[in-house]
């Protein structure tokens, strides 16, 4: 609702401040979460697993069904609310006004970062829900009920980050199973780190010689794996992740983007009265495929 009023120059320079801001930063969340936009409250995300893999049909043929993966989400509501005293404005100080809402807009952004890596950081517990088959995102025993493949699968260590333990996070992921028993045969290419370890991160991912020995031995994962740097892991967490696949390890679900609700003249605060400009969300940032990721260390 946009109130009589305000005028209208400053619900436009607001909307475009606001929107220009959300578009300017590039958001680390895209690294790691699939966006899916909601079309009510509550969403079933339903997947059916992996399609069959051929069958020889020389006896005739072999109908092979599908399993049904599902988890049930729902957005929150986030809100931030600014304002501008009529004074300020009559005193030709609006860029307080653009300074505050483009700080409103890039804050959403900063807030589904957050929330995304702290997500992603708190994978090896349940403290922001579970995986959709009720277990950890980071676990030691994910088995798809009803699948072909019923044997555990492991991706949760306790190793310190080096290039070895890299290796052996590496191959681990390299080697994840779909429902059937198939290889995904997944490219972990991200690395996900907290400032203390960007030193290690860094060797890992750029310099082409194994650090760790002095015959010079070739790093193979130099310049195939990137690292990001986040405040929000602890500062021995490190998490890998095959980035460039469609699904990834977190979902975030949209039901309503960023955007500027209301505005409205408030005559009883100070410096007579205070123009406010209401921002308003609708999303949450969920635990999507675990296969896509594994955490080296928490």
């Amino acid at each position: 609702m946009i109130s009589g009023q305000v005028p209208m120059h400053l619900v436009a320079g607001a909307k475009a401040g606001f929107l220009q801001a959300v578009k300017e930063q590039e958001p680390l969340w895209q690294q790691v979460a699939m966006l899916h936009n909601m079309d009510g409250k509550t969403t079933d995300l339903v997947d059916l697993g992996a399609s069959p893999m051929p069958i020889e049909s020389g006896s005739g043929m072999t109908v092979q069904s599908f399993i049904e993966k599902s988890k049930s989400v729902k957005p929150r509501d986030w809100d931030i609310t600014v304002h501008i005293s009529h004074n300020a404005m009559q005193d030709d100080r609006i860029g307080d006004l653009e300074r505050r809402v483009r700080g409103a807009g890039l804050n959403f952004n900063k807030h589904i970062n957050a929330r995304a890596f702290t997500i992603l950081n708190a994978g090896d517990g349940t403290t922001y829900g579970t995986c959709y088959d009720g277990l950890s995102l980071f676990n030691n025993s994910h088995v798809d009920a009803g699948a072909d493949y019923q044997t555990a699968q492991d991706n949760l260590n306790a190793l310190a980050l080096s290039l070895d333990n890299f290796d052996t996070v590496w191959q681990a992921l390299s080697t994840v199973r779909d429902d059937r028993g198939e290889f995904l045969a997944f490219t972990p290419n991200l690395l996900v780190v907290p400032p203390a370890l960007k030193r290690v991160a860094a060797q890992i991912a750029d310099n082409a010689e194994d650090y760790g020995v002095t015959n010079r031995a070739i790093n193979p994962w130099a310049n195939e794996v990137k690292y990001i740097t986040v405040p929000w892991f602890d500062s021995t967490a490190w998490v890998l992740i095959a980035a460039n696949e469609e699904i990834k390890p977190l979902i975030t679900v949209m039901r309503e983007q960023p955007n500027l609700q209301s505005a409205w003249f408030d005559p009883d605060k100070s410096e007579g009265g205070w123009y406010m400009f209401k921002f308003y969300a609708r999303y949450d940032v969920v635990y999507g495929a675990h296969q896509t990721a594994h955490m080296g260390n928490s």
